[in-house]
């Protein structure tokens, strides 16, 4: 991964915006800042920086806001650093179209690394109808997944489920977001569906199910199909 990205940082925390300045500039990165969610939509639409950093709780409007704004035309990764934790601020985050959540304080070597993934998973928008992952090569136009060249048997929902991981790599997908793009809105309270294909997918695809190494679970939230080793 090239550390050369231009980052914006949209907060409205004076020291927040010096610490993270420091922290990326000191790692490679250039950066960008913001203090308004206004502002940061301005910066976002001149600048088209490769990721994002957003705090929820800016002066002018909330965070959430700001991003559903943003996902209307931006499609770089966005990560939350926020101090509201609650379950319900970060599914809507996520749903909304973060790709990760932080919550502060955060540590430096977690956030760098969220950053590493975030940028790695976004890849080059065009590559081809074959998604290569962890020794995994999904064909989206043959609709067929090999895992270290053999071809795997897979039913038409568990390929549906796995393409649509390996086309959102590093991102967190919550449970809702799943349900709804694979059953359809009438199914998004249906937990226990997701669960049972989630255990099937990771017999075929795991070497070891108890410790899984693709498909990775945020706990409470949803599921993480990883895009590299890290």
């Amino acid at each position: 991964m090239n550390p050369t990205a231009e980052i914006l940082v949209i907060d409205d925390e004076t020291s927040i915006r010096k610490i993270l300045e420091i922290t990326l500039q000191s790692n490679g990165y250039t950066t960008l800042q913001a203090a308004t969610g206004r502002e940061g939509l301005q910066m976002t639409a001149v600048h088209s920086p490769d990721l994002i950093l957003l705090d929820l709780g800016l002066p002018d409007e909330s965070g959430h806001a700001t991003l559903k704004k943003m996902r209307e035309w931006f499609g770089k990764p966005v990560i939350i650093l926020s101090v509201l934790n609650s379950e319900e601020d970060i599914v809507t985050a996520l749903d909304n179209g973060a790709n990760d959540y932080l919550i502060k304080p955060f540590r430096t070597g977690e956030l760098l690394a969220r950053i590493r993934s975030a940028l790695r998973s976004a890849g080059p928008e065009d590559d081809g109808p074959i998604i290569r992952l962890n020794g995994l090569e999904i064909d989206l136009a043959t609709r067929t997944v090999k895992k270290d060249n053999e071809l795997l048997k897979l039913t038409a929902t568990q390929y549906a489920l796995l393409a649509l991981f390996g086309k959102n790599a590093g991102k967190v997908l919550t449970h809702q977001y799943l349900l709804r793009e694979i059953w359809g809105s009438d199914f998004v309270d249906q937990l226990q569906y997701l669960r049972v294909f989630i255990a099937q997918l990771r017999k075929k695809i795991e070497k070891d199910v108890n410790y899984p190494e693709h498909i990775i679970t945020e706990s409470g939230v949803g599921y993480r199909f990883l895009a590299g080793s890290n």
